[in-house]
């Protein structure tokens, strides 16, 4: 008798490796999607400590709602207020644009007025 695998202890067995070859990386105890995602994370920190912003927030959530039922929602990687303009900045670091972040985007600048700031 073999010491065989069955399907699922195989694909268990597996690492799966990122769909679009990021990294994750971890700052602050937070897991990031990307090495890139982290790296913008520091550059903001440093900029709420130079009051620059303010209301730092981490994947801030955006219901997009038609003739009042919640479709989808749409999730930033960070949004924050810019003291010099006084206005909500809403920031997605971007690798690849799917067909699906395309279409959150023009729902959420329809719905909400607001642009995201792709970095």
């Amino acid at each position: 008798m073999t010491n065989r695998m069955t399907i699922r202890e195989y694909r268990a067995s597996q690492k799966k490796k990122p769909k679009y070859h990021n990294q994750k990386t971890v700052v602050d105890g937070i897991e990031f999607d990307s090495k890139k995602e982290a790296a913008k994370y520091k550059k903001l920190k440093l900029m709420v400590k130079a009051r620059e912003i303010r209301e730092l927030q981490l994947q801030p959530e955006f219901p997009i709602r038609v003739e009042g039922v919640i479709v989808c929602t749409y999730r930033g990687d960070f949004s924050y207020i810019d003291n010099k303009e006084n206005r909500l900045i809403l920031e997605d670091v971007k690798g690849i644009k799917t067909q699906v972040y395309r279409l959150k985007k023009k729902l959420l600048k329809a719905i909400y007025n607001i642009d995201i700031l792709e970095t």
